[in-house]
C-alpha cells in the first residue's frame, strides 16, 4: 500500500476517521458532546481523559488533521467548548478544563496516527491477546488497511529467545497505543517543526521587530514589588506547552499566607 497517498486524504475525511480507541463512562459522554464542536471547528478529537487529583480536571486533547495543535488552537478550542459542556451538563461537580495537544509521544488512536508513525517505536495494549500476549513495544513497520479494520505489523524490540519478532496486530483489538519517547523521535519532531517554519517564513512584524533590535541591548527588569527575598527562592513551575488551565486567584485586599507585612513609615517631623 502507498504510504504517501494515505496522507495526502482530504482535510474532512481526516476530520470523519473513526478512532480505534474509545473512552468509557463520563469520558465517554464528554467525548460524545466535545467531537461534533471539535470538527465544526476543523480540529479532531484525541482522547479525553478525567482525573480527581487536587479536584476533578478534564483534559481533552485535539489535534488538526495534520497532527499539529499550537497554543492558540487550545484557547480556540477551549472557548467554544467550555459553555457547551457547562449547557449539556456532563460532569456533575466542579471542575477544570484543560485542552492540550497530543505532544511528541502521542497517543495512537486512529489508523492515521499509526501510519504517520511508521518507523518509530511504540507501546501497543490490547483487550483480546494474540497468542496468549496483550502487550507489545517494538517498531510500527507498517499498516496494511484502512479504519478500525486496519492491521499494523509491529517489529518488536521485546521479544524474548524463541518467540516471533514481527507481530501483526488488528487495531480493532487495540486498549491503548502510544508511541515511546526516543532520540529518534525527538529528532523528527524538530526537524518537521524547523521544516514548517522555514515554509511559514517571517512576519513582517517579526522582521521590523529585529531590524530595530539589531544592535541595541535589551531592556533589563529591576527585581520588581515581588522579588524574591534571597536568591536561594525556587522558580514557579510552568505548565506543559499547550495546557491553558485555569486557577483560582488571591482575593485582593487580603495578604497571602506567609507574606511579611511592610514595616510602617516614619512620620515626618
Amino acid at each position: 500500500m502507498d504510504q504517501s497517498t494515505n496522507l495526502q486524504e482530504e482535510p474532512r475525511t481526516l476530520l470523519d476517521e473513526a478512532r480505534f480507541v474509545l473512552e468509557t463512562g463520563a469520558a465517554a459522554r464528554i467525548a460524545h458532546v466535545a467531537q461534533p464542536v471539535l470538527a465544526d471547528l476543523g480540529y479532531r478529537l484525541v482522547r479525553v481523559k478525567l482525573s480527581a487529583q487536587d479536584g476533578m480536571t478534564v483534559q481533552i486533547m485535539a489535534e488538526r488533521p495534520d497532527g499539529s495543535m499550537t497554543v492558540n488552537d487550545c484557547e480556540t478550542v477551549s472557548a467554544a467548548l467550555s459553555p457547551v459542556l457547562d449547557v449539556e451538563d456532563v460532569v456533575s461537580q466542579a471542575y477544570r478544563l484543560e485542552i492540550s495537544s497530543p505532544g511528541i509521544d502521542r497517543p495512537l488512536v486512529r489508523a492515521s496516527d499509526v501510519r504517520r508513525a511508521v518507523g518509530q517505536e511504540a507501546r501497543i495494549e490490547l483487550r483480546v491477546g494474540v497468542e496468549g500476549r496483550k502487550r507489545f513495544r517494538g517498531v510500527i513497520a507498517e499498516v496494511d488497511g484502512d479504519g478500525v479494520e486496519a492491521s499494523v505489523k509491529l517489529m518488536r524490540n521485546d521479544a524474548k529467545p524463541g518467540e516471533d519478532v514481527e507481530a501483526i496486530l488488528p487495531l480493532r483489538d487495540v486498549a491503548e497505543a502510544k508511541l515511546v519517547l526516543t532520540e529518534a523521535l525527538i529528532r523528527e519532531s524538530l526537524r518537521a517543526a524547523k521544516a514548517a517554519l522555514a515554509e511559514d517564513g517571517p512576519s513582517e512584524t517579526e522582521d521590523e521587530d529585529a531590524e530595530e533590535s539589531a544592535g541595541a541591548p535589551l531592556p533589563q527588569r529591576g527585581p520588581g514589588r515581588f522579588a524574591a527575598r534571597n536568591s536561594a527562592a525556587k522558580a514557579k513551575p510552568l505548565l506543559p506547552a499547550g495546557v491553558r488551565s485555569k486557577f483560582k486567584q488571591a482575593k485582593s485586599g487580603k495578604p497571602q499566607a506567609g507574606a511579611r507585612p511592610s514595616p510602617p513609615r516614619p512620620m515626618p517631623k
